[in-house]
């Protein structure tokens, strides 16, 4: 997430009232936190939020880890709600649809990756919380609250037979992976695809792969996850990343390598199991530098690769697919008042796989 622009411009005073949970500095605790929203304006979509999902980056953001955290915050982009209001212009939507918002809620519109469906890559994007949305100049707050006001056109519409609480992670996991996935040729049936980590981000793209008709190993650290890799998740082998012999019995086997682990680790084992031409994508945020000795790029022309979620049309095209292929997120339902507990859990990696915040049932001005 980019830093806010025009972080000193005052704010003009807005009408909606809302409440949502933000955190006042770096201990990154969630209280109760009247704000306001803008009023919905006509090609804007407002709505009732039901669910929001908690990314690890959240909590990154949170403790402003990554130094650009703008107080108070209100964090929250996997967020799923009802359609209350829409503006004259809107023909998107109407009211009581189930729609999502994802990552982004505006960008410039008129550079190569707007104009070109990668809103993603955007060089300035206005992310769902912590930006400055130009509609109004004010700081973006996101879905730990219980509305919020989106132009139609970064709103994500819901496909029927999902369960909103299980398809709210997929606005940020799910596209995190499924666009690698698609414009790097990792969703053809019959190929081989690695996993590397079993988190939010990994449980997903072994449920993707599997969709695609894919071969899946599911690469880990933890040998504990194999029952649930396998058996719980539709994996089709698992390596213990630590287990030499495990790795190199498996070394040029992959076609390509989706990498979830954002905690520092060596890439060259990983990259060793790929076949001639094959691509590791990094959808994972190290905090140390990768370490990559050229010889293991070039003997075998692999190809690392990076990626940071999707566009509106591929997160739409992606909970299409979900929705036609009931690929949803393994989840614990939490509420309002357990949101503190559940950091502490998602830092300590105790989550399978991705905490849901009951937003409509649960959050109140005194919890």
């Amino acid at each position: 997430m980019a830093a806010p622009a025009n972080a000193n411009k005052v704010a003009p005073e807005l009408p909606r009232k809302a409440i949502g949970l933000a955190a006042h500095d770096t201990s990154g605790l969630l209280s109760p936190f009247p704000f306001s929203r803008r009023n919905n304006g006509d090609n804007d979509v407002t709505l009732k939020i039901l669910y929001c999902g908690i990314c690890h980056s959240d909590l990154h953001i949170l403790k402003n880890d990554w130094k650009f955290t703008k107080y108070p915050i209100v964090p929250g982009h996997e967020i799923v709600g009802e359609v209350t209001e829409v503006g004259s212009k809107v023909n998107k939507f109407k009211l009581g649809d189930k729609v999502g918002i994802g990552c982004f809620v505006n960008s410039c519109r008129s550079c190569h990756g707007c104009t070109t469906g990668f809103e993603n890559y955007c060089p300035v994007p206005i992310y769902t919380y912590n930006s400055v949305d130009p509609e109004d100049g004010t700081v973006t707050y996101g879905g730990y609250s219980d509305m919020i006001v989106v132009n139609q056109d970064f709103v994500i519409r819901i496909p029927e037979n999902l369960p909103l609480d299980k398809a709210s992670p997929l606005l940020c996991a799910g596209i995190t992976v499924y666009a690698p996935m698609k414009y790097h040729g990792l969703n053809a049936s019959g190929l081989h695809l690695g996993v590397v980590g079993l988190g939010g981000l990994g449980h997903v793209s072994v449920k993707f792969g599997k969709a695609f008709g894919m071969k899946v190993t599911v690469i880990s650290s933890s040998p504990s996850k194999e029952k649930e890799a396998i058996e719980r998740l539709g994996a089709d082998s698992f390596l213990v990343s630590s287990n030499a012999e495990q790795m190199k019995a498996a070394n040029f086997s992959m076609d390509g390598i989706i990498n979830t682990v954002s905690a520092s680790h060596s890439v060259v084992p990983l990259l060793a199991l790929l076949k001639p031409n094959g691509k590791m994508i990094m959808v994972g945020l190290p905090e140390k530098p990768l370490e990559v000795p050229a010889f293991s790029l070039i003997t075998g022309g692999k190809i690392l690769a990076g990626s940071c979620a999707g566009g509106i049309m591929d997160t739409q095209e992606m909970i299409d697919f979900a929705g036609k292929h009931n690929v949803t997120a393994d989840i614990e339902l939490i509420g309002a008042d357990y949101v503190n507990k559940a950091m502490e859990r998602l830092a300590k990696g105790d989550i399978r796989y991705r905490f849901v915040i009951d937003i409509a049932n649960t959050l109140k001005p005194n919890i």
